[in-house]
């Protein structure tokens, strides 16, 4: 199959529709409220209230995780059969009446609440991929830049609400009503879709030609030497975020009150990262997304030279974190454009394959989460930040150099 005749089956001749790249940060609200605002969010606080000890809740939450990193499994059911943004709405609006249903259960840390959050969780997941399939159909580059800073801006700034209103809530109404809540506050932007481009929708039928499709796009992605740097920059430390949940931890080392710790790392620190991801929108679109991603990584381990080498006060801290979350944004930002810039055209399987490289970026998370870790137990609090800048800025400068030398290809035209 030519990519001339692939080009002509996509329709790419044809002046595209309204795009609306803005509305990917309604989109992406559900997993947002769900992911980080009330499993990552305000669920311990909840369970706290409810009795439940610290070991006990760490270990349910880090269950309810899970889905986001091996929705890869099921994700790619959303490219058959209906569209994507009905899709999206079906996993919203799923996730929303079941996370309601747990919070109707006597307690919960019971069996029965706890499944139904697994289950809330793993239908949220649909919305990311939905969202990845309809960024793939994008067809300007301006377009997919704008789509990924605001997808990353609403999910950052959706969870830091969400949080918000289930924590401010949950000693004035019973936990039955604050379900309800939360079914709202993740199904109802979901119905944002209906005003996306009309997607291709997908097909149940003549299968054995859809899954021939499918197999040529998931060559022209992954099996080519094309993907092998492309892998290495999801794989690698740069830019990863590790230490966003570490910096808490710290606060005391430099002197600073529970208070502005709070502060510093809650809301105003979500809103300092959701205006990073927006930032990215003034990054010229002529520098290619791998080039501009390792540019702001390498910024952002910058960043980190404050909290590593300048006195360990409450100014420094302050100044630090809020440098560090505030590039964070942009390089999540720019990691969704490359994700992009990999997966090409979305095609008949562009949630599978969107969900398959998305999943990449949350390995370099685990692994320097643990080595900033280490860092900190040799040299202290600042050989956290010292750590995370070093192996960073290394794996940033290697790859940086293969980008800025390498022959520039065009991404494979798939329909």
């Amino acid at each position: 199959m030519s990519e001339v005749v692939l080009e002509q089956a996509a329709g790419l001749n044809h002046p595209a529709p309204k795009e609306r790249p803005w509305l990917f940060g309604l989109l992406v609200a559900p997993s947002a409220v769900v992911a980080n605002g009330i499993v990552q969010g305000a669920l311990s606080y909840l369970f706290r209230q409810q009795g439940v000890g610290i070991g006990r809740s760490s270990e349910i939450i880090s269950l309810l995780i899970l889905p986001t990193t091996i929705y890869f499994l099921w994700s790619p059911i959303t490219d058959f059969w209906i569209e994507r943004r009905a899709w999206l709405i079906t996993g919203a609006v799923a996730a929303g009446l079941i996370m309601a249903a747990a919070f109707h259960s006597p307690r919960l840390d019971t069996r029965a609440a706890i499944i139904l959050m697994f289950l809330s969780a793993c239908c949220c997941q649909l919305v990311v991929a939905s969202c990845g399939g309809m960024m793939g159909t994008l067809h300007s580059e301006v377009a997919r830049r704008k789509a990924s800073s605001f997808y990353q801006a609403g999910s950052l700034a959706f969870g830091a609400v969400a949080i918000l209103v289930m924590a401010s809530l949950a000693q004035r109404i019973s936990m039955g009503s604050l379900g309800w809540v939360a079914a709202a506050l993740i199904a109802l932007p979901a119905f944002g879709a209906l005003a996306t481009p009309k997607q291709t929708r997908g097909s149940g039928q003549e299968m054995g030609h859809t899954l021939s499709t499918i197999w040529y796009e998931v060559k022209a992605t992954f099996f080519r030497w094309r993907a092998v740097p492309y892998t290495l920059l999801l794989l690698f430390p740069m830019g990863s975020g590790a230490a966003i949940g570490l910096l808490p931890g710290i606060a005391q080392d430099y002197h600073v009150s529970g208070q502005n710790m709070a502060w510093m790392n809650g809301l105003a620190g979500a809103f300092l990262t959701a205006a990073g991801a927006l930032a990215a929108t003034f990054i010229p679109t002529r520098i290619s997304a791998s080039v501009a991603y390792l540019c702001v990584c390498l910024i952002n381990e910058a960043t980190l030279l404050v909290l590593w080498l300048c006195p360990a006060s409450p100014t420094t801290y302050v100044i630090g974190s809020t440098l560090y979350l505030f590039t964070i944004g942009t390089c999540y930002a720019m990691f969704t454009a490359v994700v992009l810039e990999f997966l090409g055209h979305s095609g008949k399987s562009g949630s599978g394959r969107y969900s398959i490289i998305n999943s990449l970026g949350n390995v370099p998370v685990v692994y320097m989460t643990t080595v900033d870790g280490h860092g900190a137990k040799i040299w202290g609090a600042r050989g956290l930040a010292g750590t995370d800048a070093v192996v960073g800025a290394i794996g940033g400068v290697i790859l940086l150099a293969y980008f800025l030398t390498r022959k520039s290809k065009q991404a494979p035209v798939i329909a």
